[in-house]
């Protein structure tokens, strides 16, 4: 620690990082623009200029900017002194030239970083009144809007996508005052984050195009703590509402999990709440006519679940559900009736990766620890398509390479040019093993693309290896990945579900037990699982009690009922087993918030609350359970499956989690996520803003005498603006302001310190208790080897489309793509097949389109299920594939896939 002065007043700071980061962490007010917390320190703007003396007889004084200058022990500097403040005056005036001062039509207004710089900095007159320079707005895609214009050239959104995101698609052209942010021509921005330049942004240069299309102020929206559900590193959220409609999702910091940043999918993947297919009431449907014959009120439904409870009824959860739901069925049909409707498949690597996780020799990391490891390798994951977030922090786990030189030269970490400069290419080594190429192939040291068989094979080795410690860089790939891993100070190893088979993650436990042994220390080791709530799911489920056995049981007529909740069976196992199961079963009871193929099947349906409309817990891939706050009510019969299930006892969703904490052994951190019921003297945190408007003629259209606020009985929040605001409890804050920071900048005041934890805030509880358990060495069982004329398959995902729900977004679904098979060049071309043509796979009545890529080992197939196309469980371990008579693929629909899937893609 180092001791500061600043104006007259004595500080005790944090010596690796630069003033302007310091003066925020003490919570001081400096104006600045180009720098971030994620990104360091270019001096662009030249806003945060202070005094700085040289001693304290020092009258005089040099400018200096904040962000360029370190935070040396002694060092006596001025925020308030006159000439830094009209330094700073005189840069916003300079910057504001051109600006169009659109602020009552911009859709960043009221949460702007530059109106509350101007204000700041205390510039309030515009005395340039020539001609000024304008620009062309460009096409970004259906999640970006550009408004080149407004844009103050502070860098900010080139250095995150290009640097930081590693986007290639977006940079800064011409010079002077014509510099100009975009495309170098117009077309929609490729990478996975591009949704982050809207909060990166400083101005309103890019927008929320689908938040500009339902658009309100941000004190207008109603908003709350939430989770996203789009995958299962579970990023923290702010949903907002206005008028009964979700409109938009924006970043909520977690130090440990997204620290500010979300991937697209979890923030334009929100449509399904509000979609026109919502379930809105409950239906008996004639499973003979499939279709519904009759409406059902709540109580005849709730009424027709009790009756059915009495009798053979098995209960089948959801890994999309919240624990409160799956514990509801549990509790309902019993515990070994109750299956967590987790494919086969999935169902063992799931037992698996519950043993490792609780086992001393390895560290699930945090995403915010990911970024730390100095040597990574990736063993069947595409991560970037499975688990979005986890990719974004690898991109920075190379750097620690660069910060290694820098460190050695004396550069400190957060001159970003500099020691970038001085790394270039220099990067920490990433490999990566999989079966096809992926995105973060422009970031690794080693990339094997080969079949799952080969990859296991090449884990043996590595294990081997590592136990020898001898291995050298000249040596065979295995040698050389494995003295990258006992090199390295913090090693990691990544393995999932994604690729279908256990074999993978039982390779990565081997690999990371052997650097256990040969260096004494507990290693990094991220499995990654599907959904938001795979690992809740899974933990409610017995282990004997698999999809499989449930459906069996309903086909031999063991049972005569089902209950389904949240869950599309047909994307769980393949179609036959499904359908005869569920046509043996003489009640089949879904419950969903938007319909399937399963409820097709259904004889009673029951709507579903959204994600949005109730407080409900997850767990994430590390096992950290985190609580999702109620943004808003829904307006029809839906209710949380939980309160379908429950019986009168049951009253508040809090009191279901003290009942699932005291139950279930390994749930019994839940109680600990709930807040108190009351704060300072009995009153809630209101979900809306002190500015919130309208609210006496939101509903004027249907009457004009202003109904009774609603009221929140079950959370410590309120759908009100009356309340304890966030400000003094930030275990629950939702959005950010602050006096004199209405934009997201505000976070700085409810942190410890600058990428820090928050102030009182709750970054989760860890389910999973390491303990010290006895070393194995799990043999790996390799795929059988594949029938003549037939290639071994391997399931390919992606970002935009391969999960259920955010699938049904609008905007998402303008980045989605159609069923496609990766082929390699040789197979392709012995099959007369080329990029775009139709092609057969064995027992599936769809065709596909087929995709040539460079990067596909020779004997395999990459194969991606679209939504509503294809049932992945229908299609085998190996196919034979043959060329279709139907006409070629329409171009548009393989343009997703060259924007989203790139790498390794030629004719």
């Amino acid at each position: 620690m180092a001791k500061v002065v600043i104006d007259g007043i004595t500080y005790e700071v944090n010596s690796d990082n630069n003033l302007l980061q310091e003066c925020l962490s003490q919570g001081l007010d400096l104006p600045y623009f180009c720098w971030h917390p994620c990104m360091g320190s270019v001096g662009a703007c030249r806003q945060c200029a202070i005094k700085q003396y040289r001693d304290a007889d020092d009258e005089k004084g040099t400018l200096v900017m904040a962000c360029m200058t370190p935070a040396t022990d002694g060092a006596i500097i001025s925020i308030e002194d006159k000439q830094a403040k009209e330094m700073r005056a005189s840069v916003i005036e300079s910057l504001m030239i051109s600006h169009p001062h659109d602020c009552p039509v911009c859709e960043e207004g009221g949460e702007c970083h530059l109106q509350d710089m101007t204000q700041m900095s205390g510039h309030n007159y515009r005395r340039y009144d020539k001609k000024k320079v304008t620009h062309r707005n460009q096409y970004l895609g259906p999640f970006i809007n550009h408004e080149m214009n407004r844009c103050i050239t502070c860098y900010r959104c080139v250095r995150y996508y290009d640097d930081y995101a590693g986007g290639t698609d977006l940079s800064a052209q011409a010079s002077h005052h014509h510099v100009y942010f975009g495309r170098h021509e117009e077309g929609t921005l490729e990478n996975e984050f591009s949704g982050n330049l809207v909060e990166v942004c400083p101005t309103g240069v890019f927008t929320d195009k689908g938040f500009s299309e339902r658009y309100s102020r941000k004190w207008d929206l109603q908003v709350a703590p939430s989770v996203c559900t789009g995958c299962a590193v579970g990023c923290n959220t702010s949903p907002g509402e206005r008028y009964g409609e979700l409109r938009r999702i924006v970043n909520r910091y977690n130090s440990e999990i997204n620290g500010y940043f979300l991937c697209d999918r979890g923030r334009f993947g929100f449509g399904h709440v509000n979609s026109q297919e919502r379930i809105k009431s409950s239906y008996r449907r004639n499973r003979d006519g499939g279709k519904w014959t009759e409406n059902v009120t709540p109580d005849e439904a709730k009424a027709s679940i009790h009756t059915l409870s009495k009798s053979e009824v098995i209960g089948i959860g959801s890994p999309r559900a919240s624990n409160e739901s799956n514990f509801a069925l549990r509790c309902l049909v019993g515990e070994n009736n109750f299956y967590s409707g987790c494919s086969d498949v999935e169902h063992e690597s799931l037992q698996l990766i519950q043993t490792l996780l609780q086992d001393s020799k390895f560290h699930a990391p945090s995403v915010k620890q990911i970024e730390q490891a100095d040597a990574i390798l990736i063993i069947g994951e595409d991560i970037t398509n499975t688990a979005p977030r986890i990719a974004l922090a690898l991109r920075q786990s190379v750097r620690q390479k660069a910060f290694e030189l820098a460190q050695a030269n004396r550069i400190p970490n957060w001159q970003d040019a500099a020691v970038r400069e001085l790394a270039q290419h220099e990067l920490s080594p990433l490999s990566l093993l999989t079966p096809y190429a992926t995105r973060l192939q422009d970031i690794a040291s080693d990339c094997v693309v080969d079949s799952i068989a080969a990859l296991l094979e090449l884990c043996v080795d590595i294990t081997s290896e590592i136990a020898k410690e001898g291995a050298g860089e000249a040596l065979s790939p295995a040698g050389k990945i494995a003295s990258q891993l006992l090199a390295a100070k913090r090693p990691l190893i990544i393995a999932g579900t994604a690729a279908g088979d256990v074999n993978t993650i039982k390779a990565a436990a081997n690999i990371a037990s052997a650097l256990h042994s040969a260096k004494s220390q507990a290693i990094d080791l991220c499995l990654t699982v599907a959904e938001v709530n795979t690992l809740g799911a899974s933990l409610l489920a017995k282990s004997e009690n698999t999809l499989g056995q449930a459906l069996k049981r309903l086909s031999e007529g063991s049972v005569s009922s089902v209950i389904v909740v949240e869950n599309d069976l047909y994307q769980r196992a393949d179609t036959e087993t499904v359908k005869t199961a569920l046509a043996k079963a003489s009640a089949v009871v879904v419950i969903d918030s938007v319909p399937n193929r399963t409820t097709e099947d259904a004889s009673l349906v029951l709507p579903a609350t959204g994600f949005s409309e109730h407080e409900a817990t997850y767990i994430n891939y590390e096992g950290r359970a985190q609580l999702s706050f109620q943004v808003h009510r829904c307006h029809s019969d839906a209710q949380p499956a939980w309160r379908w299930l429950s019986g009168k006892e049951v009253g508040h969703v809090d009191d279901l989690i003290a009942q699932c904490s005291a139950q279930v052994k390994e749930l019994a951190c839940l109680s600990e996520l709930v807040p108190h019921t009351t704060l300072v003297a009995g009153m809630k945190v209101p979900r809306q803003s002190h500015r919130y408007s309208g609210r006496t003629a939101m509903k004027a259209n249907v009457n004009v005498h202003e109904p009774k606020q609603a009221v929140d009985d079950e959370s410590v929040m309120a759908f009100s603006m009356e309340g304890m605001p966030a400000l003094k409890d930030s275990n629950i804050l939702a959005t950010t302001w602050a006096p004199r920071w209405n934009s997201n900048q505000a976070i700085s005041k409810f942190q410890e310190e600058i990428n820090g934890e928050l102030k009182q805030g709750h970054v989760g509880s860890l389910v999973f208790k390491r303990e010290i358990k006895e070393p194995i060495q799990y043999p790996l069982n390799a795929p059988s080897m594949n029938a003549p004329g037939e290639l071994a398959v391997s399931r390919a995902w992606q970002i935009f489309g391969s999960d259920e729900m955010s699938a049904k977004a609008p905007a998402i679904q303008q980045r989605m793509v159609h069923s496609y098979v990766g082929l390699n060049p040789d197979d392709a071309r012995a099959l007369g097949v080329q990029t775009g043509d139709s092609v057969c796979l064995a027992n599936l009545p769809q065709s596909l389109i087929a995709c040539v890529r460079t990067q596909q080992a020779s004997g395999t197939v990459s194969v991606y299920c679209a939504p509503k196309q294809i049932n992945p469980f229908d299609i085998p371990s190996s196919v034979s594939i043959t060329k279709s008579e139907d006409a070629a693929a329409d171009v548009n629909l393989m343009s997703g896939l060259l924007l989203s899937d790139c790498k390794g893609v030629g004719q």
